[in-house]
């Protein structure tokens, strides 16, 4: 007998099915979702989501999502990164980085860069890139490529030569493949955090 699951990961499993189906589940699919018997389990369980600030539930009993779950964060508006002018804020919408940044979340993973080879690209030590495997790399693309056994960050590009992978940064020399060349994604976001 598998152990109870937490909040937090009843949590989680809501959040997947209302990001890959766009709504929310309906009382008898929560029923399947969290492996209850009773719909009485299903409604205590939303009180503590409600309590979490996970769900609403309405007058009526009527369920909707709350941006926690959805992982949506405030539009504001725009501003300019040229010279300094009068800021209004503005609510221009709600935004969820995952809908915004992810295309294909099973195909999606992150990884944390190390070194500096794409530092004219934008891409340095200790950002998180998202690389959606699968997809296939056209020239100029930063790919994810295991070359003669060795994983790196590179530009991807075709010449009259066949491929070679290429750095952002000038100290580093191209790369033609020896042996072998297996892309293992295209990178489709850098997020960096500053502290």
């Amino acid at each position: 007998m598998r152990s109870p699951l937490s909040l937090q990961e009843k949590i989680t499993l809501l959040s997947q099915f209302y990001r890959r189906e766009h709504r929310l589940p309906g009382y008898a699919e929560m029923l399947t979702l969290f492996d209850y018997r009773s719909r009485n389990a299903v409604f205590k369980l939303l009180r503590r989501m409600e309590l979490a600030g996970v769900v609403r539930i309405g007058a009526n009993g009527k369920l909707s999502a709350t941006d926690r779950l959805s992982g949506a964060i405030r539009l504001l508006g725009q501003v300019k990164a040229g010279f300094p002018s009068p800021a209004e804020e503005e609510l221009a919408d709600t935004i969820s980085l995952d809908e915004y940044l992810i295309s294909h979340p099973a195909a999606t993973f992150m990884l944390t860069v190390s070194g500096d080879s794409m530092l004219d690209a934008g891409i340095h030590p200790g950002d998180l890139v998202l690389v959606e495997k699968g997809r296939e790399a056209r020239h100029n693309d930063v790919v994810l490529a295991q070359v003669d056994g060795e994983w790196t960050l590179k530009y991807y590009i075709c010449d009259a030569h066949g491929v070679r992978l290429e750095a952002a940064n000038r100290r580093y020399p191209p790369i033609r493949p020896r042996q072998s060349l297996q892309i293992g994604g295209v990178v489709r976001a850098v997020i960096r955090k500053y502290r």
